[in-house]
């Protein structure tokens, strides 16, 4: 450990900059904090490839309990009421904090922020920034103020390998940085490092964002929750573009159609059509592709000439792939592109584990519940990053102890594995399927290679998924179509996970640290 690393031993530590590390540091202030950053700031989040927006009930027709009412019916029985009404509640505080952070929201002519609607929403509250650049605009704004707080240390180009757990007790992060490894001895400990896309062979996400948070909190002991729940979002650009750019729902929002190559509107039928939640609109364009057609969205009546005006970037991607949404059918495939499991946390981000909190995407608040609502991600990241300061803040720091020093294990790589887990946590999945997939990543989970931590967290996935014997949001099993009576979240931690794994499998030895 260098002498400028050791003079932070205590801090807490902040794994992840995307909007839920950096507004978490941000409420720390003036507490001193670390933030880690795999790249440059901002640079490698998934919230920079946001475009829908922020979830509030900002309109005059609107309010929290029809925000909580249409947030609860997404999430298909399986939300946590008290959580999913106290984070809607906070939603107008929440951009109103932002606003005061700098960023720039789109407005009216008359000063009112412009709201827009998505699909599952019964009200215009969808808050938007730069068109569809908002998360890209939220992070400039949060990044700027982060580098410009005294009280938190940005480190650049470290990655957390480990944390350091001591007879149930945190003591430190392992991290990798320019100059090799290092341990940051502290108790405090934030997860912060975004979604799973990057296990996966479609994606909306950056290669980066594959689940290593949910693999380091797993490896200290940490209990997961509804990892099963893998939210594919429906019209991802088609193409060889790795990651799929997103066409936002805002496009038919606006009312653009989802039609096959014979013009046929294949969700006309559907309650809700191309607005009925992205679980369904994903299946539907899913089974449509399974039957061998093409699908596409046609935006060329509604928005019309209008695209480029209100969508900058996704104009920019479909131009590039030599498309004029404006005048021509936009090729379309459903791609990853968020997880509403994580790790388990309380009402203020606390995991199982004494000193490690989570916020934003890789934790599991119950909010989301079986299907995300649209736009309900990034709210809840710039809410609970309040509460999880908050507690932080609030524990006690106690006297720094050096933890034990053991190697550093290689950097992870999760491209030889996202085959597998496409085939495998699909739009549709079978018992067959994932027990085959689980046999498979155990034996890799037990290795020392890079592909180790991309496949535990793969396996508790799949583990997840299997013992979920129904079909509910966006976990849908082609063996177990039809609905448990009464609800349930499922729980699980890496022990369990790996029992099962090993019951369903002729491997067995110990997992590797």
């Amino acid at each position: 450990m260098t002498r400028d690393l050791l003079k932070l031993a205590g801090q807490p530590v902040i794994i992840g900059a995307g909007i839920a590390g950096l507004m978490t540091a941000l409420r720390l202030a003036p507490q001193p904090v670390i933030l880690l950053s795999k790249g440059r700031l901002g640079a490698e989040s998934s919230s920079v490839w946001a475009q829908g927006g922020l979830a509030a009930s900002m309109g005059t027709d609107d309010s929290p309990s029809l925000h909580l009412d249409d947030t609860l019916a997404a999430g298909d029985g399986l939300c946590d009421r008290e959580a999913a009404a106290r984070i809607t509640a906070a939603a107008p505080a929440a951009i109103e904090a932002l606003c005061r952070l700098g960023v720039r929201f789109d407005r009216m002519p008359d000063g009112a922020l412009a709201l827009g609607l998505e699909a599952a929403h019964g009200r215009r509250r969808i808050v938007h920034a730069a068109g569809d650049g908002t998360g890209r605009e939220i992070v400039r704004a949060l990044a700027a103020a982060a580098r410009a707080t005294p009280s938190i240390t940005v480190l650049e180009g470290f990655e957390a390998r480990r944390l350091l757990v001591e007879d149930g007790v945190l003591r430190g992060v392992l991290v990798a940085g320019p100059r090799g490894g290092a341990t940051l001895p502290t108790n405090r400990v934030v997860i912060a490092t975004g979604g799973i896309g990057g296990l996966f062979t479609q994606t909306t996400n950056p290669d980066g964002s594959f689940g290593q948070g949910l693999a380091l909190a797993a490896r200290a002991g940490a209990q997961l929750a509804d990892l099963e729940f893998i939210q594919f979002h429906p019209t991802a650009l088609a193409g060889p573009h790795r990651p799929a750019p997103l066409i936002s729902e805002a496009v038919r929002g606006e009312g653009a159609l989802l039609v096959d190559e014979t013009g046929d509107r294949f969700l006309a039928g559907e309650p809700g059509a191309e607005l009925a939640s992205r679980d369904i609109v994903a299946r539907g364009v899913w089974r449509r592709l399974s039957a061998g057609h093409a699908t596409f969205l046609d935006a060329r009546v509604k928005p019309g000439a209008h695209f480029a005006e209100h969508f900058p970037v996704i104009t920019a991607a479909c131009r590039a792939a030599g498309i004029d949404p404006a005048t021509q059918l936009i090729p379309i495939q459903p791609a990853v592109h968020y997880h509403m499991g994580g790790i388990a946390v309380d009402a203020s981000g606390r995991s199982s584990v004494p000193g490690l909190w989570a916020c934003g995407e890789a934790a599991a608040t119950g909010l989301h519940g079986a299907n995300r609502l649209a736009s309900n991600s990034l709210l809840e990241a710039v809410v609970c990053a309040g509460w999880v300061a908050q507690s932080v803040a609030g524990a006690d720091a106690g006297r720094s102890v050096r933890p034990r020093e053991i190697g550093l294990p290689c950097a992870s790589d999760p491209s030889s594995l996202r085959a597998i887990l496409s085939r495998g946590l699909g739009v549709l999945r079978d018992g067959r399927g994932l027990e085959e997939m689980i046999r498979m990543l155990l034996p890799i989970a037990h290795s020392r290679g890079p592909a180790a931590d991309p496949a535990l967290t793969g396996l508790i996935m799949a583990v997840a998924a299997w013992r979920r014997q129904e079909s509910r949001g966006a976990h849908w099993r082609t063996d177990f179509p039809m609905r448990d009576a009464i609800p349930r979240r499922s729980v699980l931690c890496l022990d369990e996970a790996l029992s099962t794994a090993r019951d369903l499998s002729p491997i067995d030895q110990p997992l590797i640290a």
